[in-house]
């Protein structure tokens, strides 16, 4: 079996518009007749492709992949990155959380707590929430006022058109859950007292502006797509489609590079080890 192409499903387009209202978080529309059987053999296998393609970015160390990941509380951001990456080399991947910003932070532009974690030749870098959240968390929550959250529109656009020109590959995606989930999952973090430090009475204040969130992530991946830098939403209700989905698009993204190991300057045939 073999997962149909997640790349053209799930990439919004520059110049087109998403509509995370018609965007059914429960489809898995690209797996084989549409069921579960047999996709963890799917999926270990996509997980020892992307093994292989990040040895050969590291010990090529021409390329630099940002991996941008957003969606809603509960939306599976920390168990995506934990699945995909499961079977990659940790010293070429950095996982970077972004949270609620300090004094320092605002006390200077807001990127400036972002750019010093951006990747380097060879690298790849996963932000597990990102410049982003001074766009979303801004404008739904009212921190500042509009004007500040508008320009930023701009700003990433620039930075990460600057990132792009200076060799970074990017790909950022919205992992899309419905209301629904997301209450089956917060449920989940109060029955398990395991979960319990999952759970912050803050994340019900957000769920309340659910519509809110939806239409500012919305009009932000349709403003900030570009060639460059484009966006993916991924139907992420289901958790095991969710990382079949990711896996590819990352897989493509590497393949897309032409990698290949570094040809030595040395004859190896020359060399005797005593």
């Amino acid at each position: 079996m073999k997962l149909a192409d997640p790349v053209k499903e799930y990439l919004v387009k520059p110049g087109t518009e998403a509509n995370l209202a018609k965007v059914d978080s429960d489809s898995i529309e690209l797996c084989p007749k549409g069921t579960r059987k047999g996709t963890q053999e799917i999926f270990d296998e996509l997980r020892d492709e992307l093994q292989a393609l990040q040895k050969v970015l590291y010990a090529e160390s021409r390329h630099r992949i940002l991996v941008v990941i957003q969606a809603m509380d509960t939306g599976g951001k920390d168990g995506c990155v934990k699945h995909v990456f499961s079977r990659v080399d940790p010293q070429g991947v950095t996982v970077k959380s972004f949270k609620k910003p300090t004094e320092d932070d605002l006390a200077h532009d807001f990127l400036w707590r972002i750019h010093p974690h951006v990747p380097g030749n060879g690298d790849i870098v996963v932000f597990n929430r990102s410049h982003y959240e001074d766009i979303i968390a801004v404008r739904v929550k009212k921190l500042m006022g509009d004007a500040v959250w508008k320009r930023r529109y701009r700003h990433v656009v620039e930075f990460e058109r600057m990132l792009a020109e200076e060799g970074t590959t990017i790909v950022k995606i919205f992992l899309h859950i419905s209301r629904d989930e997301q209450k089956r999952r917060l449920e989940s973090r109060l029955v398990n007292p395991t979960k319990h430090w999952k759970f912050n009475p803050d994340d019900l204040a957000d769920r309340a502006r659910w519509d809110e969130f939806m239409e500012a992530y919305e009009d932000l991946i349709n403003r900030t797509s570009t060639p460059h830098a484009p966006w993916y939403v991924i139907p992420a209700n289901k958790k095991w489609y969710r990382n079949l989905c990711v896996a590819r698009i990352l897989i493509q993204t590497l393949e897309d590079l032409k990698m290949k190991y570094p040809e030595p300057d040395w004859d190896p045939g020359e060399i005797t080890i005593d």
